[in-house]
């Protein structure tokens, strides 16, 4: 679409959007007429948007008030007109200093620079963690309450996983430490899949030497590792800056939206995944994505790698669709090859 627009509409649609993207506000012809510096008169202006408004890039939120970009609008903004920013020094050394502490281990780090692109960009930084495929050294059910306990999974490597799953209510302390045994006894040397795999050989053969109550327990353990092949697990830090600026975007909803998709979960964890196989940033506006149904949000994600370049998870930043474009696509780019070095 984008080759179907003169300079003279491009430049109004990028004028749009750079004042949404400030004050969130519909902006008129008259303002336009002003930032524009060119020798167009507030008729003409109204004439152009006009036109950008029947070719479904922008729309007019009442009558007789200005205009404010579409998801398509924004989309071709993004795309073809959108200048990106640079860091500046302070903004690299900020995000170096915040990730790169030593003796942190990854989940650490991986915290740190979700927290660190919440920080600088007053969204909610996000983290997709990679799967634990190092060998299992340690598990144990601890009890949390009835009818609830957290597994901890520890890794050769000294990371620690927490998971919280349903047991059924009176369980006794006995079947929890029969489990914890059990499944340290075939854990040793072995990935969460391997011992999957192993664990539920020999439940479905019968040869588990476990009394049914603490079987119950071992299924638990092996329902919260569902899945746990394809995707890892999501880091999220920022949900409250996501408040800051509420009065000037004007809709309470859209921010209930974000908090809604970020307790969810699931949408998000795909979205990441598939960020996670492709190169370079992925932008996400709005509804246009199937698998990230909130109007008015905005993810912009970027793939980090191991030491043999493989992609291994994603980060990114979550907001509304008003978030400033082009000063987060460079901070989440930086911030994803900063991880990437750290965890080469």
């Amino acid at each position: 679409m984008l080759i179907d627009l003169d300079k003279r509409s491009r430049e109004i649609l990028r004028h749009v959007v750079d004042a949404y993207v400030e004050v969130g506000e519909p902006v008129g012809s008259r303002t336009l007429s002003r930032r524009l510096g060119m020798s167009l008169s507030p008729a003409t202006i109204r004439n152009v948007m006009a036109d950008l408004e029947e070719q479904g890039l922008l729309f007019a939120p009442h009558t007789s008030a200005g205009r404010l970009p579409t998801e398509a609008g924004l989309r071709l903004f993004v795309d073809g007109i959108l200048e990106i920013g640079a860091l500046s020094a302070e903004e690299r050394e900020n995000i170096d200093a915040q990730c790169n502490a030593s003796g942190r281990s990854l989940p650490e780090v991986l915290g740190e620079a979700s927290a660190v692109l919440a920080g600088l960009s007053a969204c909610a930084g996000l983290v997709l963690a990679p799967k634990t495929d190092r060998p299992l050294r340690h598990i144990e059910f601890v009890n949390l309450g009835p009818g609830r306990a957290m597994v901890v999974l520890v890794t050769d490597d000294g990371v620690v996983e927490n998971r919280i799953v349903e047991l059924p209510l009176g369980l006794p302390a006995s079947a929890l430490i029969s489990a914890t045994n059990y499944f340290n006894n075939r854990l040793i040397n072995r990935t969460i899949e391997e011992a999957h795999a192993a664990i539920r050989a020999d439940i479905e053969a019968q040869r588990t030497q476990l009394d049914e109550l603490s079987k119950r327990v071992v299924e638990a353990g092996l329902a919260s590792w569902a899945g746990s092949g394809s995707t890892g697990h999501l880091i999220v830090r920022g949900q409250a800056r996501l408040l800051q600026d509420v009065e000037q975007i004007g809709d309470l909803e859209r921010i209930r939206a974000l908090f809604e998709a970020l307790e969810t979960k699931e949408a998000i964890m795909k979205l990441l995944d598939a960020a996670g196989t492709a190169e370079g940033i992925q932008i996400f506006i709005g509804a246009e994505n199937s698998l990230f149904s909130h109007a008015g949000c905005s993810l912009i994600v970027a793939p980090y790698r191991n030491s043999r370049e493989q992609i291994v998870g994603a980060i990114g930043v979550l907001g509304p669709t008003r978030i400033n474009y082009a000063r987060i696509i460079p901070m989440v780019d930086y911030t994803a090859k900063v991880v990437s070095r750290l965890i080469g």
